[in-house]
Formats: C-alpha cells, structure tokens, sequence
C-alpha cells in the first residue's frame, strides 16, 4: 500500500467517526422554553426600538417648530443603529433555531 492510500484510508476512518448531528435526539431539554423568553424579549425590544423613533420625531418635530431641528439628529442614529443590532440578532437567533 502506498503512502498516499494508507493517507486517503486513515482520512475515510476519522470521517467516518465523525457523528452526524443530524440524526441526533433533537433538541435539549428546555428549549422551547428558552425560545419563548428569546421571542418574549425580541417583542419587547422591538416595542423599544418603535418607541424610540417615535419619541425622537415629537422631539425634532418640537424643535423644527423652535428653529432648532438639527440636534435630534443623532438620536436618530441611535435608533436607526439600535434597529440594526435587533434585526442582526434577529436573524442570528433565525438561523441557531432552524
């Protein structure tokens, strides 16, 4: 046998070994569990996020009316910021429970 057989015919053992999550017990134990919290706090942080834009329009709406709209605008990209790490968690949390 050459060397690289004896190379390829150890590669198939340790593959072979290899458990298949696939076939596996499914879940553990509590899982629905933790993804009702995960969709609980998903909700409430999306409600967050919502109020925020809302209270940072009344806000510039308020000072557009005083003359001074611009200095809201940073609130504004926080929200739009916050928005974006909810909808990245959203998706990460997507795809571990698929």
């Amino acid at each position: 046998m050459t060397m690289t057989m004896q190379v390829l015919d150890a590669g198939q053992q340790i593959l072979a070994a290899v458990p298949d999550p696939s076939k596996g017990g499914g879940n553990p134990p509590g899982w629905n569990k933790l993804l009702m919290v995960l969709h609980w706090v998903f909700l409430g942080v999306t409600i967050m996020a919502v109020a925020g834009f809302l209270i940072v329009g009344g806000r510039m709406a308020l000072a557009w009316r005083r003359g001074e709209g611009a200095e809201h605008a940073s609130g504004l990209g926080v929200a739009c910021i916050a928005c974006i790490i909810i909808g990245s968690a959203s998706g990460l949390v997507s795809t571990l429970t698929a």
